[in-house]
């Protein structure tokens, strides 16, 4: 007989305004990654700062599928790993232990951050060269990525450091041989920048499967991510795009707002 997920009584009552909304948002976050392919059973994390609190985030209950997640049942623990939410579930140490780091040294620039371990960012990840300017998505990122050497799984709070030195002022961390972490100040902004990167990964991987690819020089690279800019700033730094993925999963599904 299949377990059945026994779903916390809804916290809309319970927290504060912020609080539920981000919630909402997060839980929103989860479902469209698992729409998109992007979850890895019940591993990786996409966490969330608790606005108007020092030092508290929310992440997704270890062992729920991403599809499973909701407003109500994430859980919020501090950077030390407490739960302080009062919620049944526990969390994944590789988790807790990298995504804290970020959120207690990084402050606002790391507000949301996600990890993913999807075939083509880590294809990517593992590539001697990493991220190559050969596609449109690609030179988004060119000179603005970090890159940091696999030391196994990441549970040790000392590795901590070094992830953050090696992201130096990036958004994005590329751990070789593992996956990419991706923040930002935004939970929006996260989410556009890992849509482009896996677009980005994707593409390289067509591209490199056909043989020797025709590389973008710096002086383009340059004018694209000068013009690109502008253009972000237009477009409302990823709301857009995270909206419109939120009404395409509540045709699908809704019970992520519980």
């Amino acid at each position: 007989m299949a377990t059945q997920i026994k779903q916390p009584e809804s916290l809309k009552d319970q927290v504060s305004d912020a609080e539920w909304q981000a919630r909402l948002d997060l839980a929103a976050c989860y479902r469209i990654f698992d729409h998109l392919g992007w979850s890895e059973s019940i591993y990786n994390h996409i966490s969330l700062k608790v606005p108007g609190e020092d030092d508290t985030f929310l992440i997704n209950p270890f062992g729920l599928m991403y599809d499973e997640v909701t407003a109500s049942n994430l859980v919020k623990i501090d950077v030390e790993g407490n739960n302080v939410g009062g919620s049944p579930y526990m969390v994944n140490k590789a988790g807790f232990t990298q995504h804290a780091y970020f959120h207690k040294h990084l402050g606002s620039r790391a507000n949301a951050i996600c990890h993913v371990h999807t075939t083509a960012t880590m294809a990517v990840c593992s590539h001697k060269d990493g991220l190559l300017p050969t596609n449109f998505y690609a030179c988004n990122f060119q000179n603005q990525i970090g890159y940091h050497d696999f030391e196994g799984v990441t549970v040790r709070e000392e590795e901590g450091e070094r992830l953050v030195r090696n992201l130096g002022n990036h958004s994005i961390l590329m751990l070789r041989n593992h996956g990419p972490v991706v923040m930002d100040g935004t939970i929006q902004g996260m989410f556009l920048k890992m849509w482009a990167l896996q677009r980005a990964c994707e593409i390289q991987v067509a591209t490199l499967s056909q043989g020797e690819a025709n590389l973008v020089t710096q002086d383009v690279v340059d004018v694209h991510q000068r013009d690109l800019s502008v253009m972000q700033s237009q477009g409302g730094a990823g709301m857009f795009d995270f909206e419109a993925w939120k009404r395409k999963i509540d045709r699908i599904d809704d019970s992520w707002r519980n």
